[in-house]
């Protein structure tokens, strides 16, 4: 049997896309890392399903590169949104479950294979000072630790060592977030991924992090933040209100590479 899917890329981050309605895909975690696999496989830093879900245009469902199925990715929330617009389930506005709840998305330009996506993410909770650093929950849970040059930082080996560390066990682990204030209302941003375990060129969820907590620490009257990642620049909006965030937008590219087909059974 053959299975039509996307590739798709959000800031560098990338990812296989599935329309499942049909179920016509088994997500099985050997299948999901195989064809994630970038030298054996089509190549990703995760696999997402597009399925039909009652009161939302339809459902994400993201599973990590490793194989297993994870919380939320922001920059798979922006492409999954072009892929349902390019798929003809659902118009330049949209409502889609995930994981961690309802999102809101909107297709702010599009061209034939790419576009600017505004996707609004889930209130962030559980802000704490961890380890040198802070600790927030924005749809994925993230440490965030502020540096002065994001260039020197090992990224692969303290991101690893951190990601691992017993604090973070309830959590699974964390996502690592390297973050350079490179002025008011701007940051450069390095993040270490669990479940690809090794540095991404963007992090949807771990932008928005870095952000809520350098508004909470260091620009507190700033509500739209620029993050420039490896894989291009991401904006996260905010409103706050007595000292919780809410309206958080996601905002920034996503990109149709290729469409093909594969084989499960190759795999």
């Amino acid at each position: 049997m053959q299975i039509e899917f996307g590739k798709y890329e959000g800031a560098g981050n990338d990812f296989v896309i599935i329309d499942n309605r049909e179920r016509v895909f088994e997500p099985r975690p050997a299948l999901v890392a195989a064809l994630c696999d970038r030298r054996f496989g089509i190549g990703a830093d995760g696999l997402m399903l597009l399925e039909e879900e009652c009161g939302a245009d339809f459902r994400m469902r993201y599973f990590n590169s490793d194989g297993p199925e994870a919380t939320m990715c922001g920059n798979g929330g922006r492409c999954m949104a072009l892929f349902a617009r390019h798929a003809g389930a659902a118009g330049e506005r949209m409502a889609f479950a995930a994981v961690d709840g309802l999102h809101r998305a909107e297709v702010l330009a599009c061209g034939d294979d790419a576009g600017r996506i505004a996707l609004g993410m889930t209130e962030p909770h559980g802000f704490a000072e961890a380890e040198e650093g802070y600790f927030v929950d924005t749809g994925s849970p993230h440490y965030v630790r502020f540096v002065e040059d994001v260039e020197r930082v090992d990224v692969r080996g303290e991101g690893r060592r951190v990601r691992n560390l017993p604090a973070f066990a309830g959590t699974g682990g964390v996502n690592v977030n390297f973050v350079e204030v490179a002025g008011e209302g701007t940051l450069k941003v390095r993040t270490y991924e669990r479940g690809v375990e090794d540095e991404t060129l963007a992090c949807g969820t771990g932008s928005v992090a870095a952000a809520v907590v350098a508004s909470r620490v260091r620009f507190p009257q700033v509500r739209s933040i620029d993050v420039q990642v490896r894989g291009g620049l991401l904006n996260v909006a905010f409103d706050v209100v007595g000292g919780r965030f809410s309206d958080v937008r996601l905002t920034g590219p996503a990109r149709r590479v290729y469409s093909g087909v594969f084989r499960p059974e190759n795999f």
